[in-house]
């Protein structure tokens, strides 16, 4: 653990006081060395975390509304955006802000470098100008909200990137965190049936909880040509028309484009570690004209829907029970060890202790 004196915001800019934030699976990958920062050119050390909610703790000069021009004040509670589209590149010109060349490129600095709070597994969080942020209602309390700036915002974000509309079917390949909302969001857009694959018990009964209809649990139905008959058994034969991976490995890609209809679509969102390989056929995408999207981030729009999408069925999902442990900031080793080990669908850590 290391300290830093807590930053004076520059005009536009904002310090959050984390309240609670999440361990993600991209937190995984890094802390289990997956990803190698040398590689990428990460300076160490580096700040983690990037799900999470809080309250404004220093507001700098010009900043008074949140992005929907709400009025904000210190101490307001406020979910955000982690990374920061510059909104003058071609690539955000064409309105894919999700894909801004350099939007990460603050958070791939030192700690060491101010304004240093640049990662969530900390006690403050430092907002850069032009960021997107959005006041909480009082009627959501911080463990519902401090997963929908990350998972609940991807899956928005893929969902409606692939136009799934009324009637069409839908797998889940992995139940956690992702997975759970996905159920929820594909049953909200009109889905006819939501199948989830996983081999934990409290995720499959989770999953079930927020819609999926049907789980295929890997523990019965051990090989790739096992889950994708299985799936097409519960499909009339063809398959689903969006399948999600979020499992966060490429050796199930192969499966997923193999449950997918014809004419459907495979959303790609959990394999974010650069250079892991994988083989599957291709033929399989263009003989039954499958798109293939790629999800990383997300738009300010989509950040806002989630919180919509979350006061709206607030009542009717769950999501008190994503974060299904709670531990102390200074015990970080131990919350990443017990999600992957897979025996909890998402840590909280809270910081101040």
């Amino acid at each position: 653990m290391r300290e830093y004196p807590i930053p004076d915001p520059e005009p536009g800019a904002a310090v959050i006081a984390i309240s609670i934030a999440n361990v993600c699976g991209s937190d995984l990958h890094y802390w289990r060395g997956d990803i190698d920062i040398k590689k990428m050119g990460r300076p160490t050390p580096m700040a983690l975390g990037h799900e999470g909610v809080g309250r404004i703790a220093k507001l700098g000069n010009g900043l008074t509304t949140d992005t929907l021009g709400d009025r904000v004040a210190e101490g307001d509670r406020v979910v955000f955006q982690y990374f920061y589209p510059c909104m003058q590149c071609p690539t955000c010109l064409g309105g894919h802000t999700y894909a801004c060349p350099v939007r990460q490129a603050e958070r791939g600095t030192s700690s060491d470098t101010w304004p240093h709070f640049k990662g969530t597994f900390a006690d403050y969080y430092y907002l850069q100008p032009k960021h997107a942020m959005f006041k909480v209602p009082d009627s959501l309390s911080d463990e519902k909200v401090a997963g929908i700036n990350c998972a609940l915002s991807q899956v928005i974000s893929g969902l409606e990137r692939a136009k799934l509309s009324f009637g069409e079917t839908v797998t889940i390949q992995g139940a956690g965190g992702l997975g759970v909302y996905a159920a929820g969001v594909a049953k909200a857009r009109g889905a006819s049936k939501v199948i989830a694959i996983d081999g934990v018990d409290e995720r499959l009964d989770l999953i079930k909880e927020f819609g999926a209809d049907e789980v295929v649990d890997i523990r019965e139905y051990e090989t790739p040509d096992d889950r994708v008959n299985a799936v097409r058994e519960l499909t009339d034969g063809l398959g689903t028309d969006v399948t999600l991976e979020l499992v966060g490995h490429p050796g199930v890609v192969r499966e997923g484009l193999d449950m997918t209809a014809p004419g459907g679509r495979y959303l790609e969102i959990g394999n974010i570690n650069a250079g892991w390989d994988t083989s599957f056929d291709p033929s399989v995408i263009v003989f039954k004209s499958i798109s293939v999207i790629g999800i990383c981030h997300y738009t300010a729009q989509d950040l806002r829907k989630a919180l919509d999408f979350l006061t709206a069925h607030d009542d009717r999902l769950p999501f008190d029970r994503v974060l299904s442990h709670r531990f102390a900031l200074k015990d970080i080793d131990h919350a990443m060890e017990q999600q992957d080990k897979g025996h909890i669908t998402r840590a909280a850590l809270i910081p101040g202790g």
